[in-house]
């Protein structure tokens, strides 16, 4: 299975992104099509020797840059690194597509080529909080800031199965975050998401508190979008406030220079189990096919990780599982309503 990779996505394209490709085909095996402007993926290869077989470019003239308006810019640049990318995987050449772009660009391209799975509203972006070994399933975190109940209740059906086929965990536990664990606490939003996931036949546990969620309540915590991304954006910042506080303090004094080389393996296992990298990109669920979102200043290990997961959940059955969830198997016709025929 052939993974596109849009290697002009990302705040340093194209050479991180063409350095993880070599890397994820190095360390495992992956054939990657780097999708973007020939001249330019070409000239980053050539600083890493030559090129091994598994690894092609796919010419893209145009790439849109991070502080495009997102839905012009994929409408507007039919040739786009990330549209290119989009169609090699809706024609079935590529079996998922990873991305560290502008992501509302990519979600807009996804949308434009692949188009949703049918039952199925509006997609979501998840994320892995490193809370647990595997991590939990947080979505929506960016894709909806306006949210509908039925939209929440869909991001749980679809972040339940992702948990279930990507981390073979049977019956997924769904949490809802919360202001509080009681019923009634919330706003309407919230109270109406916690009826209907509590109508459901999904394994709700009810709701989750911001301070519990590291505590493994649930594998699958749901939000808005809003709510999602400043939750997630919140947590990088704090772990990169402590972090530096650390080094400034250990810096401070020899004596807490020298203890450090004695927990220098503890303190480096610690920073990599809270960087963004090691989780392998957020699946951008919903839509038709395989989407991994890789953050922005992804270096060439995050971009590993994302084609890793890229792959892992391309051969997980998880986009076929989904539609069986959503009520079609993939490739079945949409129902013809009364009085219309299909062509």
């Amino acid at each position: 299975m052939i993974i596109a990779l849009d290697a002009m996505g990302g705040d340093r394209a194209p050479s991180e992104p063409v350095a993880g490709a070599l890397l994820a085909h190095r360390e495992l095996g992956l054939q990657i099509a780097l999708v973007g402007v020939p001249e330019l993926v070409r000239e980053e290869l050539a600083h890493h020797g030559p090129t091994p077989s598994g690894i092609e470019v796919v010419a893209a003239s145009e790439a849109i840059g991070m502080d495009e308006q997102p839905v012009q810019a994929v409408r507007q640049k039919k040739h786009a690194s990330i549209n290119v990318a989009m169609g090699l995987l809706k024609r079935g050449v590529a079996g998922a597509v990873v991305s560290a772009g502008n992501t509302g660009a990519v979600m807009a391209s996804a949308l434009l080529n692949l188009g949703r799975v049918p039952g199925i509203e509006r997609p979501a972006i998840g994320t892995m909080a490193p809370y647990t070994g595997r991590g939990v399933l947080v979505l929506d975190v960016g894709a909806n800031a306006d949210c509908k109940p039925s939209y929440m209740v869909q991001f749980a059906k679809m972040g339940a199965v992702y948990m279930e086929h990507v981390f073979s965990i049977e019956r997924p536990r769904v949490g809802l975050l919360n202001i509080g664990e009681e019923d009634s606490k919330g706003n309407e939003l919230t109270q109406e998401v916690h009826a209907l996931l509590k109508e459901s036949n999904l394994h709700f546990v009810g709701n989750v508190e911001p301070d519990r969620v590291h505590l493994d309540p649930a594998d699958v915590i749901v939000t808005d979008g809003f709510t999602g991304n400043v939750a997630v954006k919140t947590t990088e910042g704090v772990a990169d406030f402590i972090f530096s506080q650390l080094r400034a303090t250990i810096t401070s004094k020899l004596q807490y220079r020298l203890a450090a080389l004695v927990m220098r393996p503890a303190l480096l296992a610690m920073r990599r189990r809270m960087d963004y990298g090691e989780y392998g990109g957020a699946p951008l669920l919903g839509v038709d096919g395989v989407v991994i979102v890789a953050h922005g200043r992804a270096d060439k290990q995050a971009i590993r990780s994302a084609l890793r997961n890229a792959n892992g959940v391309a051969t997980s059955g998880m986009l076929e599982a989904l539609h069986r969830a959503f009520g079609r198997e993939r490739g079945e016709p949409e129902p013809v309503s009364s009085g219309e025929t299909r062509a």
